[in-house]
């Protein structure tokens, strides 16, 4: 091979083709996201805003799905390592805290709806919803990759393959995003009241 084909080789395969897909849709959607939380601070100025205390429910949320979060790197971690019981054992927790992070906002916007913040009634409520809404929907993106994660991990025998590596890290990178972005919009949330 020639010293030019080399070098051509050795730039164009220093980032995952899937890596990088998953990067520009992460960078999609944190400009969708941009773009909402900005939509806010400008509606918020319009005037006609309805000041309101996010249900305590958010915080606890949040606490379950770092907690998520933390137990599938280790997961991860665990199946590089060849720690099989322990990979699979982390995985399942994983996926329960993330469906419980899911029950748990319903309940947070149960709670809102109950203190008389609806979808239709003032704009500062249906931001409220809006966002996190949103969010849940990329959080069931992950929780469907991470369903295909458990799939192979329970019907398939135990091998670590680079395929299985990639697809678990790009779980794992999905994953980590959508706990910063659900970060970020509760701290933007709890400051912009």
């Amino acid at each position: 091979m020639s010293t030019v084909a080399q070098r051509y080789e050795r730039t164009t395969n220093k980032i995952h083709p899937l890596k990088f897909a998953l990067w520009i849709s992460m960078g999609s959607i944190v400009m969708m996201f941009i773009a909402l939380t900005s939509a806010y601070i400008v509606r918020r100025s319009a005037g006609n805003w309805l000041e309101f205390e996010l249900p305590r429910i958010f915080f606890v949320s949040t606490i379950v799905l770092l907690l998520s979060s933390l137990l599938l790197h280790t997961s991860f971690k665990s199946f590089i390592a060849g720690e099989e019981k322990k990979y699979k054992t982390l995985l399942v927790v994983s996926f329960i805290l993330g469906l419980g992070f899911l029950v748990l906002q319903y309940q947070g916007w149960s709670a809102l709806f109950n203190s008389g913040i609806d979808l239709k009634g003032n704009p500062s409520g249906s931001f409220v919803y809006v966002l996190s809404g949103i969010h849940a929907l990329h959080i069931l993106g992950g929780m469907a990759a991470m369903v295909v994660g458990l799939l192979i991990a329970f019907t398939r025998k135990f091998k670590i393959t680079e395929r299985r590596k990639i697809n678990f890290e790009l779980t794992l990178q999905y994953w980590h995003f959508v706990d910063f972005l659900w970060v970020y919009l509760l701290i933007f949330l709890y400051l912009n009241r």
